[in-house]
């Protein structure tokens, strides 16, 4: 009996030690430089900041193409003989509400992936959050418009 129970708790430990090993050794793997800890964490997160900016700049460019399509599109329609117009504003405006479609959900995912960058940059610290690059372009933005505001109540005065 004693001899049994020995045996069992034998085997329990066991089996505890090695979903211990197997729990805890692909938190290493994953990490290949695992001393260093925080900064490689830090370094990741630049990465991520610079792909964000890179896709919001991809947007804007994207933008910019569709406008000019546009643009083309609506240049040809004002030139078209006038039996030809109402079809040529009938697919300009197709054209228009599939752009519209597609960016709104575009820019929808963007905001999402935005927000879960911020909130990665909240749990690393303060620091964190003002070395992203995104920030970093929006305290511009702040400090334009702070400056524009109080232009303006300077010039209600």
């Amino acid at each position: 009996m004693k001899n049994q129970t020995n045996t069992t708790l034998a085997i329990r430990s066991s089996l505890a030690l090695a979903l211990a090993l197997a729990i805890w050794s692909p938190v290493h793997a994953q990490s290949p430089e695992p001393s260093k800890g925080k900064t490689m964490a830090a370094a990741t997160m630049m990465e991520r900041c610079q792909e964000m900016k890179q896709q919001k700049q991809d947007i804007k460019d994207d933008i910019k193409a569709q406008d000019a399509q546009l643009t083309e599109q609506l240049a040809n329609m004002n030139r078209a003989p006038e039996d030809q117009k109402t079809d040529l504003m009938a697919a300009v405006l197709t054209h228009m509400v599939e752009q519209r479609i597609a960016m709104d959900a575009r820019k929808a995912q963007m905001e999402e992936a935005m927000m879960q960058h911020m909130m990665l940059h909240m749990q690393m610290g303060k620091e964190s959050m003002s070395q992203c690059p995104m920030m970093k372009g929006m305290k511009d933005m702040d400090d334009k418009s702070a400056g524009a505001s109080k232009e303006q109540q300077r010039d209600q005065k």
